[in-house]
């Protein structure tokens, strides 16, 4: 399928410029492109480059080399006028906004077009509405910026880019400040208007499970390796996240899409009520264990007491160690040196294995 992007690069080079015609070059001969409809997200340690990345795509600083099309056309042949009306920009800092109220604040966004003075007509007025409707803030439209959360003063400020009418908005940072409901919201947000609104939205993160989950594409940046761009699965799947975010004494589990810190691992067979069993195996997980499900009876239906009964029999005279699940609450443990063992909550077993005297033989 043939796209046009919005924007695209051609050996780009990034950093900065110092006295003397000196250039601190952070990253050179960058090649990307940034399509309308997809939430792209720039991932990589600190230091790498991600907000100079940012700055330097929507004309903040200038490129130290190569090129930047915007539109098809090249993004230093733009006026700041011209730019101002294809690029919204929302970053890390919060705004200070005095005593306007959010309604004011997002009229702001209308400023490319009205001019000096910054009268609204009734067009803008509209405008303004439907943003705030975008983002479900219209309700708080007569209240005075500052006494919003910091996920509310977000909404506003996503409000604001999108009273721009732009066809690219770049967030530095955008869950930064914001408790872990607030960064869903948002992040859900950002999705929801690349899609209905044909936005090419591009954000940087740390958020590495957030970004997986949501991004359509992910950018990954790393100073001694060319950027890395494509979707999040196929970027897990060939390997490239733990390249880059491997490190020594850290592992990315291409299984949970988590970074997780090496640790010498127990292995363990968790079978049963497959939710049941999903939060048990994080919580092995996290208390050194490498659990593993049993293809035979990992089902829904496995969950019978006939079949479990028939099953935890079989196995706890083996000499592997094995979970069960039958619901939250009912969990019983096998180990190859013990009975069956029956708990009530994951953390009463978890308990259990800490404290069995059996592990400690392997």
């Amino acid at each position: 399928m043939n796209r046009t992007p919005v924007i695209e690069s051609s050996g780009l080079a990034i950093g900065y410029r110092q006295k003397r015609k000196e250039r601190t070059v952070i990253h050179d001969s960058l090649q990307f492109q940034l399509f309308a409809g997809e939430l792209t997200g720039v991932l990589g340690l600190n230091g790498v480059g991600k907000s100079t990345l940012l700055r330097t795509v929507c004309g903040f600083q200038p490129a130290l080399g190569g090129t930047i099309h915007l539109k098809g056309r090249p993004l230093s042949s733009y006026s700041q006028a011209g730019l101002s009306r294809l690029t919204g920009v929302v970053l890390t800092e919060k705004t200070n906004a005095g005593g306007m109220t959010v309604n004011e604040l997002v009229s702001l966004g209308r400023h490319p077009y009205t001019g000096f003075f910054g009268i609204l007509k009734a067009d803008d007025r509209r405008i303004v509405a439907e943003s705030l409707a975008s983002v479900g803030m219209t309700h708080k439209a007569d209240r005075p910026v500052s006494e919003l959360s910091d996920g509310e003063r977000q909404k506003t400020m996503i409000a604001k880019v999108l009273a721009q009418q732009c066809p690219v908005i770049i967030l530095d940072e955008p869950t930064a400040f914001l408790d872990v409901t607030s960064r869903i919201e948002t992040m859900s947000l950002l999705r929801r208007l690349a899609a209905e609104q044909q936005k090419a939205i591009l954000l940087s993160t740390h958020d590495l499970e957030l970004a997986i989950q949501m991004c359509d594409c992910l950018w990954l940046l790393d100073q001694k390796r060319p950027i890395c761009c494509g979707a999040p699965e196929d970027l897990i799947l060939n390997g490239f996240f733990e390249i880059f975010f491997g490190r020594k004494g850290f592992t990315f589990d291409v299984t949970t899409g988590k970074l997780t810190a090496d640790k010498i691992t127990l292995p363990i067979t968790v079978e049963g009520d497959p939710l049941t069993a999903y939060w048990v195996g994080n919580a092995l997980i996290r208390n050194g264990f490498s659990p593993s499900t049993a293809t035979a009876t990992a089902t829904a239906t496995a969950t019978s007491t006939a079949t479990a009964t028939a099953t935890a029999t079989s196995t706890s005279t083996g000499s592997t160690d094995r979970i069960y699940c039958y619901n939250p609450n009912h969990i019983s443990l096998f180990l190859s040196k013990t009975n069956e063992i029956k708990v009530r909550s994951i953390a009463e077993l978890i308990s259990n294995l800490k404290v069995n005297p059996s592990l400690s033989d392997r």
